[in-house]
């Protein structure tokens, strides 16, 4: 919805970060699948691809005839994608590309998908589509984090593309980065609304659980642990906004979206968890949202940079000093 042009609705970025809250408020797999798709497989087109690629791909995927998936993270290489050992190599006219990729939301259900491999003119991004021949991708079972989503590992096993398959604006791990940063600014959006879910769950069974003669709500600990979630909870969305009102006025950084990512899901994973005592032992039921919410937080805290990650982009900012090695 933030993108313009091929049938996108060019809305802007604060208009999406808001989307991106109520969808999560519902369940983190939701607006997970939205981010991947329009701030990582979609993005990664309309930034880097030609004229071609978008005209194919972008109005299909905007309406949601089209599922795209974003191939980057592999069994070995989380945080220091860099060392990917997927490969593109030219044979001829074309392109064979051989490798597998882990973790990978949409990956199973997906037409297309955005691969990026080690080429001997660098890191290069593919636009790949799912029914290639040597394609293949299967969904990872037995999850205790984002079951609605649809997670999957990707291989390669001499896939030949076009040569037109690469995405020709872009060379090196800016690509994939650049479209990182577009999905962080949603997830610092999104996990406010797996907090807010839980604060007001906790809210309202605290005024309707009575113990020792009267509502929960009305003990000082119990107030605490409200005035702290709100608190925290209000401090994130105002950050929120105002890193959606910079990125509208085209002046936010990555390491401002890094700080946003890194704060807002701790906080929203400490909210999810105050709210879980509050609900005592109907805390750990799915009739209530609270530990679905949590479980699928611990997940959205690691993904797209884990914290070690954020804290350290956020640190170089600080200092000047890279300590990432």
């Amino acid at each position: 919805m933030h993108l313009q042009g091929y049938g996108c609705a060019g809305m802007s970025a604060t208009d999406y970060g808001l989307a991106c809250l109520e969808l999560e408020a519902s369940d983190s797999g939701v607006r997970s699948l939205v981010s991947v798709q329009g701030s990582l497989a979609m993005f990664a087109i309309w930034r880097w691809g030609s004229e071609e690629q978008k005209q194919e791909w972008l109005p299909r995927m905007a309406t949601g005839e089209a599922i795209g998936c974003f191939g980057l993270t592999e069994a070995d290489h989380g945080s220091d994608p860099g060392s990917m050992r997927t490969t593109a190599k030219r044979d001829g006219g074309d392109w064979v590309l051989n490798g597998s990729k882990m973790w990978i939301t949409n990956g199973s259900v997906a037409q297309v998908a955005v691969v990026w491999a080690q080429t001997d003119e660098g890191i290069r991004g593919f636009v790949v589509p799912t029914n290639s021949p040597g394609f293949s991708a299967s969904a990872i079972k037995h999850k205790l984090s984002l079951r609605a989503s649809v997670t999957s590992e990707l291989v390669m096993d001499h896939v030949r593309l076009p040569a037109d398959a690469v995405l020709p604006q872009v060379r090196g791990l800016k690509g994939p980065l650049s479209c990182l940063n577009e999905a962080r600014f949603g997830i610092v959006w999104g996990a406010m609304g797996a907090a807010r879910s839980s604060f007001e769950t906790a809210m309202r069974y605290s005024q309707e659980r009575v113990q020792f003669g009267k509502p929960i709500a009305g003990f000082q600990l119990t107030q605490k642990k409200l005035a702290d979630m709100y608190l925290e909870l209000s401090k994130g969305i105002l950050l929120a906004i105002h890193l959606g009102r910079m990125k509208d006025a085209g002046t936010l950084r990555p390491e401002q979206v890094s700080l946003g990512k890194l704060n807002n899901v701790r906080e929203a994973l400490e909210i999810c968890r105050t709210a879980r005592t509050i609900l005592g032992a109907n805390g750990i039921s799915l009739e209530y949202p609270v530990i679905r919410h949590a479980n699928n937080l611990e997940s959205v805290l690691t993904y797209e940079g884990t914290v070690e990650m954020h804290t350290l982009v956020v640190g170089l900012a600080l200092t000047g000093v890279d300590a990432f090695r």
